[in-house]
């Protein structure tokens, strides 16, 4: 799978190869998607575009030794864990998992647990599966090169699996990537959520990867804040609150989280990529380093307690206090 045939995100995949060029990948990335939106491939892709020889073009030459190994699912220094059960480790399913991935590589998470035999179960992420994944990484790369860990669903970790794992996620041996995938962030355990660089994915054809119609609310609230004038930030939020639809209020928050990984590249001096938009670059010059990743967890909880009915005045307005905190 190369970034040539993963479908939407396009930005995202920009970024990735642009942080692999540039020799400033984050250990450890934490891929935020909706069930079955398109993370699993954009992962794949960047495994192949990180361990390829032979980059062609911002890609992977999707053909030499690693990867044709990493699209098949059998090189030896990736390690894929999901959720089992009944005192098995993801190792041992991986057979069929490879053909999960195989038919359908944008997979949901009832699909991974049906193509498992886990649908009646109550599958986790568990404290054997810390420790095998330790023991593994105790030992040198096979090919001498890199080594990932793909995580799906981290959510399903258990506390003590977490905990194994934590010190690990936060201080990697050298050549040692983590890759999260997850569709409740807020289950994350908050000590792993911090050690991870956070990227939206968002399905093909969705959200901010099509106009908003009501951008000019965006450009209102950041002037608020940039301006460090709370009424009038709250005032902006009020109106956010009074979109038409709770899907309204959810375009808006994916099209604020466009933009703020706008704010995070042109900060990262990447701002060559292509779609960074003026007022992103314009922000970026006036925002806190931190501000993008901070501001980019407000909007994935919003979105989460958009989805369970909160009332949209308080969230938005909650919302606008925690921006202007991290502003």
């Amino acid at each position: 799978m190369s970034f040539s045939q993963v479908q939407g995100n396009e930005e995202v995949t920009k970024a990735l190869s642009r942080m692999v060029d540039a020799g400033r990948v984050p250990h450890a990335i934490l891929f935020h998607e909706d069930d079955g939106g398109g993370a699993f491939p954009l992962c794949l892709a960047f495994l192949q575009y990180l361990f390829c020889r032979k980059r062609v073009g911002g890609d992977s030459c999707d053909n030499c030794p690693s990867c044709n190994k990493i699209a098949r699912l059998i090189h030896p220094d990736v390690h894929f864990i999901f959720p089992t059960a009944g005192g098995l480790v993801s190792e041992q399913f991986m057979d069929s998992f490879r053909q999960l991935v195989s038919a359908q590589p944008s997979f949901r998470e009832a699909d991974l647990l049906g193509s498992l035999g886990l649908e009646r179960k109550s599958a986790a992420i568990t404290v054997l599966e810390a420790r095998r994944l330790l023991d593994k990484l105790s030992l040198s790369a096979l090919e001498g090169g890199y080594r990932a860990v793909v995580i799906f669903l981290p959510e399903r970790m258990n506390t003590e699996a977490a905990n194994r794992l934590l010190k690990m996620i936060e201080e990697p041996p050298v050549l040692t990537q983590f890759l999260l995938i997850a569709h409740q962030v807020d289950k994350v355990l908050p000590t792993i959520l911090s050690r991870c660089q956070r990227i939206r994915v968002l399905p093909a054809g969705t959200a901010a990867e099509m106009a908003f119609a009501d951008a000019d609310l965006l450009d209102e609230l950041m002037a608020a804040l940039l301006s460090k004038d709370l009424l009038l930030a709250q005032e902006v939020s009020e109106r956010i609150a009074s979109l038409p639809s709770r899907e309204s209020a959810k375009a808006f928050c994916a099209f604020a989280s466009d933009r703020f990984r706008q704010v995070f590249l042109a900060q990262q001096g990447i701002e060559g990529a292509g779609g960074i938009s003026p007022e992103a670059r314009q922000w970026a010059s006036r925002c806190r380093k931190t501000f993008s990743r901070q501001a980019l967890e407000v909007l994935d909880r919003a979105q989460n307690l958009i989805g369970r009915n909160v009332n949209l005045k308080i969230l938005f307005s909650d919302m606008a206090d925690r921006l202007y905190l991290a502003i």
